[in-house]
């Protein structure tokens, strides 16, 4: 976005900062509790989106639009590309876009799926974070999963990526795995404790109706026995904060753990409602307000991506009371929660005024707190976190 300023009697145009997603749609095969828009391709369906995704890139513009703060490149597996596709989407990123110098710059990779020549090359491109879907340490879960890798693969693409350079690695996470106990999860924390990364992801399985997990552990299947229950899935929850907290990861977010400093700029902007511009299949953005989609159908990505009206959907400007919900329950995900002063400062209105109800009610009910003029969840209320942030929803 260009926006102008007064500067001695004149205008002069100054950028705005904005985060760039970037979805590759492709990997090696599905996940069996998958329900991203992602799934295996040939290679010729694969060098057709790629140069399509680079006409998209292109086609938003020039260096003075925007000065990028964070790119996240996810999928699907990134890492499945070519190093030369990749080396395209990133040159043409610099050449369309003003990058700050200390962007973070995230790629997400599966363990098998990287070697030393992709991740000295990306390291060369300027991608400084890198993102291992690991999800367990137990290959039976692995196989469970219907994960492509094997831990003793993950531990070498994770020793490879240090060799190479990267100082800054998240590991994604899975628990409340069919099967799985307090005891297995804890030693998935110990494993990946052991090797330091400087960010781990912890999400709890959601089992998503379509997939092939729904058929066997969905509700009413056979298998949903095997599925932890909730008194079990909340020990998880509480003893994974407990062993991280302890090895010096502080929780920043209802599902993520960092080190001083690792928490991840991309995702936080998010969550606080920074500008962000999605590039490739399905991938969403906020501008200005409005909130679109790019369409889902890759053959209509393909042909129509230079045309950017062509491939938009879904779009949406969001009205006052929206943007106040989605202040509401994207900060309250921070372990900081939101900021009562920001609120009154963006919507020229104070928070007591638009949810007091709210609040009280869920003061009452332990589930936020109030402090310093912050509004933040209380261990129980991370807990239910989705019927907190709930309330604050029209």
């Amino acid at each position: 976005m260009i926006r102008s300023k007064k500067e001695g009697g004149r205008h002069v145009e100054t950028t705005s900062p904005i985060e760039i997603y970037i979805h590759i749609p492709f990997c090696v095969k599905k996940c069996a509790y998958c329900d991203f828009l992602s799934g295996a391709q040939d290679e010729e369906t694969i060098e057709q989106y790629v140069e399509s995704l680079l006409d998209e890139i292109r086609a938003h513009g020039s260096k003075s639009n925007y000065e990028v703060t964070s790119i996240f490149i996810g999928g699907g597996t990134p890492s499945v590309l070519a190093e030369p596709q990749m080396k395209q989407v990133m040159e043409t990123l610099h050449d369309m876009f003003q990058i700050k110098q200390d962007a973070e710059i995230t790629i997400e990779a599966n363990p098998g799926t990287v070697t030393r020549e992709k991740l000295e090359s990306y390291r060369a491109y300027g991608i400084n974070r890198i993102s291992f879907g690991l999800q367990s340490t137990n290959n039976e879960e692995l196989k469970l999963l219907g994960r492509i890798h094997t831990y003793e693969e993950f531990l070498e693409s994770f020793h490879l990526a240090r060799e190479c350079g990267f100082d800054n690695i998240n590991v994604d996470l899975i628990s409340a795995i069919p099967k799985q106990t307090l005891e297995s999860w804890k030693e998935t924390l110990q494993n990946v404790v052991a090797l330091a990364p400087e960010h781990i992801s912890a999400y709890s399985l959601i089992v998503e109706e379509g997939t092939p997990f729904a058929k066997v552990y969905g509700e009413g299947c056979p298998g949903e026995k095997d599925l932890p229950d909730e008194e079990e899935e909340r020990r998880i929850y509480h003893r994974t904060e407990e062993l991280l907290k302890k090895a010096g990861y502080y929780r920043y977010e209802i599902s993520n753990y960092a080190k001083e400093g690792k928490e991840c700029k991309h995702n936080l902007g998010y969550w606080e409602r920074k500008e962000y511009l999605g590039i490739g299949l399905g991938s969403a953005s906020l501008i200005n307000n409005t909130r679109y989609s790019n369409t889902t159908d890759l053959k209509k990505y393909i042909q129509c991506a230079k045309e950017l009206v062509n491939i938009q959907e879904d779009i949406q400007v969001l009205s006052t009371q929206e943007q106040m919900e989605e202040f509401m329950f994207l900060g309250l995900r921070k372990m900081d929660g939101v900021s009562e002063r920001e609120f009154e400062e963006y919507f020229g209105i104070s928070v007591d005024e638009v949810y007091g109800k709210q609040l009280k009610k869920l003061i009452r009910e332990d589930l936020i707190e109030r402090k310093d003029a912050w509004i933040k969840l209380t261990g129980r209320g991370i807990d239910i976190s989705n019927y907190v942030l709930s309330e604050f929803i029209n």
